[in-house]
């Protein structure tokens, strides 16, 4: 068995963007650390960022993940991420783990532990994956992940440095992060590699929130199975990856990867409550989407031209309501509706220490969750994430120092839809107990240079 056998995950698909100075020495990146177990090693990164938003009001950014009203126009720390880890190694019956804990306010938005919160609904701490890693002599190994673990669909990664841009898609935005359960990984061949795995829920808290209850309250059950589901109503996940073999020449080592995930997202009631005058009870605002499903393929190719890499991504995701929440006057809310992203994918390595890195994207949600993001949303508002959006990224990455990733990135956003979504100041009262908002633009503009620090 081939202990470096090519990644089933996100780094099998993605165009990875690290420095040749990080790729060209494990030792720079691993450092062995003295621990019960000798191979035990400790890697990690600091995260950094500037960010320049042309013209004035930043109320409303476009909503791809981790980019909050707080980081536009400064200085920025991202995360902090430390990992402990002890790999499987040859033999067939081999054991492992990893740990992987972040800090900053990119953490407090992956959300694993809610329950740490200091009251704002979220803990600048967070376990990015914990899990025990073990194999069974199975034909040619069967690994096991137990525990909590990345998702297996996707593009991108949580882990900035490890995508060819800084900023994320709106195809990471939309797909879930991180699971805990059992995931099971096994090569068929060098050429094809399947994963399939159980997890308590499709969201990203560690373990689940406890909560079981019939009632219709202000918790939100990021839980296993709930309380109208059997014990075994979980989350179900699968995927296939694909590599090119030599004889395709050029395309050798190309991949391409699809996979789907299917359970309970946690999100069948809500702690949010609809504004309404005072002398109006305040009633519960609908949250749509008790099960999901996620659809997932994505594909990097190898071109004939040195140094150039092209990918693709789509994403697809469907959301039922499988509890009926309360009528609101418009009409009983238990519906379904559907988000969508495709993107697509260049990196070029022009020299030993530059790389450029372009992408393209289209998003697409249906009306509902629009006025479900903004509730009181008309024809010509929508802040945050519209119906439609057209994106465009291109970064600039010179790797100056050693250790370290530095990249200059611009960013468009752009509402296809013809809602005013972005700029502005935060929402403000009516006056009649309802907030409007205040967002004045269709397109959005961001400048970054992004750092990062790799041990």
């Amino acid at each position: 068995m081939n202990v470096h056998k090519w990644t089933l995950g996100l780094a099998a698909v993605g165009l990875v963007s690290l420095p040749a100075c990080l790729l060209a020495d494990e030792k720079i990146t691993l450092s062995p650390i003295e621990t019960a177990v000798s191979s035990t090693v400790l890697s990690g990164y600091v995260d950094t960022s500037m960010h320049w938003v042309p013209g004035t009001g930043n109320g409303f950014p476009p909503a791809f993940a981790f980019n909050t009203p707080s980081k536009q126009d400064g200085f920025n720390l991202n995360a902090v991420k430390i990992a402990l880890e002890k790999p499987l190694d040859e033999g067939q019956w081999s054991a492992g783990y990893k740990t992987e804990v972040m800090f900053g306010p990119n953490a407090a938005l992956l959300g694993t532990l809610p329950s740490l919160s200091d009251g704002s609904g979220n803990s600048q701490l967070a376990i990015k994956q914990a899990y025990v890693n073990v194999r069974a002599p199975l034909g040619n190994g069967l690994d096991f992940k137990v525990g909590v673990f990345d998702t297996i669909i996707g593009y991108e990664s949580t882990d900035s440095l490890n995508n060819p841009n800084y900023t994320r898609s709106y195809g990471y935005t939309i797909e879930p992060t991180t699971h805990t359960g059992v995931l099971a990984t096994y090569n068929l061949t060098d050429m094809i590699g399947i994963s399939g795995g159980v997890a308590n829920s499709y969201g990203p808290a560690v373990g689940g929130s406890g909560f079981n209850s019939p009632s219709q309250n202000l918790n939100t059950s990021t839980d296993r199975a709930w309380y109208y589901k059997a014990e075994s109503y979980k989350t179900y996940m699968g995927s296939i990856a694909l590599r090119a073999p030599a004889a395709l020449g050029f395309l050798e080592g190309s991949t391409l990867y699809a996979g789907i995930i299917n359970g309970f997202n946690g999100t069948a009631t809500t702690g949010s409550r609809l504004p309404q005058p005072a002398t109006v009870p305040p009633i519960a605002k609908p949250v749509y989407g008790a099960v999901q499903t996620s659809w997932y393929v994505g594909a990097t190719l190898n071109t004939p031209v040195t140094g150039l890499k092209i990918g693709a991504s789509f994403d697809y995701v469907n959301i039922a309501n499988q509890r009926l929440t309360q009528d609101l006057g418009f009409g009983t809310v238990g519906t379904s509706g559907y988000r969508n992203a495709t993107a697509i994918y260049a990196s070029y390595q022009a020299t030993e220490k530059l790389s450029l890195h372009a992408r393209g994207e289209y998003f697409s949600q249906s009306e509902v969750f629009v006025l479900n993001t903004f509730p009181f949303g008309t024809s010509t508002t929508a802040a945050g994430l519209p119906s439609k959006v057209f994106a465009v990224t291109g970064t600039l990455q010179y790797d100056l120092w050693k250790n370290m990733l530095t990249r200059l990135e611009f960013r468009w956003d752009h509402s296809a839809d013809g809602r005013y979504a972005y700029s502005g100041p935060i929402d403000k009262s009516s006056g009649s107990g309802q907030f409007v908002s205040d967002a004045t633009r269709r397109n959005a503009y961001l400048l970054a240079a992004n750092l990062i620090y790799k041990f």
